[in-house]
């Protein structure tokens, strides 16, 4: 039986998804090998997973973004599903998780497995519910039928829930939004219905060995995770995260790699504490947050909530951010909210990157080509460079953009009082007349003197997100 990648590390052994991800992050090797041996990184890649491009989740490299697709009841379509996948890779995702309910299971998990290069997740239970004509009726077995066979197609981690206890229960029933997990849902209505401990508990050390044989990484789902800010940091989550703790030492025993969902909702002066209370329980294990979503009062906008607590969780610590859409409690995320998802995380990630020390070369090649007036590249180096491009706001009077794009101002200030333009005209002793002709100014097209040279080629492999 072959290592899983936890197992190689802890033997001294650097795999070739070690050596990647270590180019891939700018680190030695060995800083990935004992990361990994450790539990303070995981390397989600299940061998089975053949065009899989591997990544490195842990809180001392680049913090990743999670993008959830998948079916519902109202939508079923594969094709839909291949082109929000392409947008989640289009858009700079590190991994994807398929959260479908509906429709050929089996093939559309197949299908995104043989399509994408990033790692695929997902949570059994959902799959494994839709061969029942009520959640109650699941059994043990089924469950672990279905872990297995998702497991042998390659998919890269699951989330189980199975901290969530039968004791746990009372401790949500005053809650103001009660349990919001899927999976914590259907198991807390099996332990009710049964009278019986959560199966996913009691067959912990049977996932652990199918985990383990395929070399599939266990994400700890967070079943009583906080629906509203009303409940965050309640009994609830913390008795199920006291049981993740032990669940993570079970899980680095059985040689199976680990990380640890965390809440959804929470106010930001809770998360850093949060983070720290989560790595001193799990022993270091990677924490991937869902957000956390800051405020209530913003359906619509709960992208830009999740990005705020999402800037905080990572600086504190969090490994990865799960996005959260403008679709987030109100319906069944599309291509545009996939790309507003990724996007406000991505912000989110690298805005806390910067802020633990990673070097900011990117955001200096923006300002020197906004300093320089070189709209091209502006718009080559953005985040989203076709949002960039098609928010351009030119000189009105010039229908032609590639003529506009050398303008030395935007249509924000216009020439007469764009700051940076009059600055640089003050500070450049070459001109004997700064109140030069403004048609002349407007009409300019080369580069000021005095300013940064960004012709040379700026090398930012070691980014995480993709840079045009």
């Amino acid at each position: 039986m072959s290592k899983t990648q936890l197992e190689h590390a802890r033997s001294g052994t650097i795999t070739a998804a070690m050596e990647r991800v270590a180019d891939r992050e700018q680190v030695e090797s060995e800083t990935i090998r004992e990361a990994v041996a450790s539990g303070d990184a995981v390397i989600p890649a299940n061998p089975s997973h053949e065009s899989l491009d591997p990544i490195v989740i842990g809180r001392e490299f680049s913090t990743k973004v999670n993008a959830n697709i998948g079916t519902s009841s109202l939508s079923d379509d594969l094709g839909a599903e291949r082109d929000k996948l392409q947008t989640a890779l289009d858009y700079g995702a590190d991994t994807v998780m398929d959260l479908s309910t509906e429709g050929p299971l089996d093939k559309i998990r197949k299908d995104h497995i043989a399509r994408s290069p990033i790692p695929i997740g997902t949570v059994p239970i959902y799959a494994a519910a839709t061969t029942v004509d009520s959640h109650t009726e699941l059994t043990q077995n089924q469950l672990l039928t279905e872990i297995e066979s998702q497991a042998r197609q390659g998919v890269d981690y699951m989330t189980i829930h199975a901290g969530l206890l039968k004791e746990h229960l009372s401790y949500a029933d005053d809650r103001l939004t009660g349990i919001v997990s899927r999976g914590g849902s259907i198991l807390a209505a099996w332990m009710d219905e049964h009278d019986a401990e959560n199966p996913l508990y009691t067959a912990y050390d049977d996932i652990c060995q199918i985990l383990r044989e395929h070399d599939v990484t266990i994400s700890l789902g967070d079943g009583l995770r906080p629906g509203s800010i009303a409940d965050a940091g309640d009994a609830a989550q913390y008795a199920e995260l006291d049981v993740l703790g032990e669940l993570t030492t079970r899980a680095k025993e059985h040689g199976v790699q680990v990380m640890i969902e965390g809440p959804g909702h929470m106010t930001f002066d809770q998360i850093a504490d949060d983070v720290k209370r989560q790595q001193e329980i799990c022993d270091g294990a990677p924490y991937y947050v869902l957000g956390p979503v800051v405020t209530d009062i913003a359906p619509g906008y709960d992208h830009i909530t999740s990005a705020i607590g999402g800037t905080e969780a990572a600086r504190a610590g969090a490994a990865m951010l799960c996005y959260v859409t403008p679709a987030e409690h109100l319906g069944l995320p599309d291509e545009s909210d996939v790309r507003e998802g990724i996007i406000a995380a991505r912000i989110a990630a690298h805005a806390a990157d910067i802020a633990t020390g990673t070097p900011h070369d990117w955001d200096n090649a923006l300002s020197s080509a906004r300093a320089s007036f070189n709209w091209p590249r502006q718009f080559e180096l953005a985040i989203d460079s076709e949002r960039a491009h098609d928010g351009f706001k030119s000189d009105d009077s010039d229908d032609d953009q590639s003529e506009s794009t050398q303008q030395r101002f935007c249509s924000m200030c216009g020439v007469e009082y764009c700051s940076m333009r009059i600055d640089q005209d003050r500070k450049d002793t070459t001109e004997s007349d700064t109140s030069a002709d403004i048609t002349a100014i407007q009409d300019s097209d080369a580069p000021h003197q005095n300013l940064p040279d960004i012709s040379e080629e700026i090398d930012f492999s070691s980014c995480p997100a993709h840079i045009p």
